[in-house]
């Protein structure tokens, strides 16, 4: 098979001295067509020859031929690697479909094309399914706004902390890309305070009402506040508690919602039906639950599971899934642990009381 791909395919020798065009383009489309109809079928050492008589095809022919081959290549799981790069590396109307979908370039390649062509080719580039770090960090730092507005919303990018760092310090002036990054699920703590401190100037005026505040202490204080009701707000708003709370209703008319149920929600990491079932073991609302169980300081979540008789097995899996699972270190939840652990029932109970007190006056 191999022997008659290298004599029938294509006679290049035949083709050179009749040096036609319009024969090279459609000997192009041919050799295109007929590889994306075969290429699962064809082995390694097929690929191969494929690869080498497009490679020196796609150099003969125009624009408009160029376009056709990377069209077909574009979508194929296995396909001519070489002539891939050459067609990536091409004028945009070309490359485009290449870079947006072809899983046969490598990180290497898409690094190259993406520091040395057009931000073009870099926003084809930023909109492929999955980007690895060292992809984004080329295209974070070399892309144009356009580019860095499309990786900020691409949930299949992955970033390094300087990269992102980067992104979120050139969204300060952008609305469009501060939003993207709002909505993304993999932001580390610290980027999620810094994309807090960008977005909470305009928040923070409007909570102090436009007046300007001279004590220092008291612009902090609002800057606290701000923040953590807005990093809360990042977390809650990953979740559909509504649907959760319908679902656990639903079970606990059945009986079925126990502490090991709570505990299988948290080792699925079923976080708003863990919330959802937490909120109904201790007789409390779920939008209040979750405010707890997403705050970077779990006491209130820790008093009320004490005072419920909450096993501590079952707050230690609780501590561990969701938010808290970004939001508290190992030492963190060590120390909660021991602070639950300490604490009695009585001292929890009136711990709510005094709580209950506050709240009536």
């Amino acid at each position: 098979m191999a022997e008659v791909l290298k004599t029938e395919l294509v006679d290049f020798h035949k083709l050179n001295e009749a040096s036609n065009g319009s024969r090279c383009g459609e000997l192009a489309r041919h050799v295109a067509t007929l590889f994306a109809f075969t290429s699962d079928r064809c082995s390694d050492e097929q690929v191969d020859i494929y690869d080498g008589v497009l490679l020196r095809l796609v150099g003969m022919v125009e624009l408009e031929v160029r376009q056709f081959v990377a069209q077909k290549m574009a979508g194929l799981r296995r396909g001519p690697e070489e002539t891939l790069r050459k067609l990536a590396d091409d004028e945009i109307d070309v490359a485009e479909p290449i870079l947006r979908q072809s899983t046969v370039l490598r990180d290497a390649d898409l690094v190259q094309i993406a520091a040395s062509n057009t931000d073009g080719h870099r926003l084809a580039i930023a909109k492929r399914e999955v980007l690895s770090q060292e992809v984004t960090d080329v295209l974070i730092r070399r892309g144009d706004l356009k580019v860095k507005r499309q990786v900020a919303g691409n949930s299949g990018a992955s970033f390094s902390d300087a990269a992102m760092l980067r992104l979120i310090g050139d969204a300060a002036s952008d609305a469009t890309m501060q939003m993207s990054l709002s909505e993304r699920g993999d932001l580390a703590e610290h980027h999620i305070r810094q994309l807090v401190k960008i977005a909470g100037r305009e928040v923070r005026r409007v909570l102090l009402g436009g007046r300007e505040i001279k004590e220092a202490s008291l612009v902090a204080k609002a800057e606290e506040i701000v923040t953590l009701r807005m990093t809360n707000e990042y977390w809650l708003a990953r979740y559909d508690f509504e649907t959760a709370r319908n679902r656990i209703l639903t079970l606990a008319k059945q009986g079925l919602i126990t502490e090991a149920a709570l505990r299988r929600f948290a080792s699925e990491e079923r976080f708003a039906e863990a919330v959802a079932a937490f909120a109904w073991i201790v007789r409390c609302g779920v939008e209040e639950v979750s405010h707890w169980m997403v705050r970077p300081d779990p006491e209130p979540f820790l008093i009320v599971a004490k005072a419920n008789e909450v096993s501590p097995v079952t707050v230690c899996t609780l501590l561990s899934i969701g938010p808290w699972r970004h939001r508290l270190t190992p030492e963190a939840r060590t120390y909660a642990m021991r602070v639950f652990d300490k604490m009695t029932v009585l001292e929890a109970k009136r711990h709510i009381a005094h709580w209950n007190q506050v709240v009536l006056h």
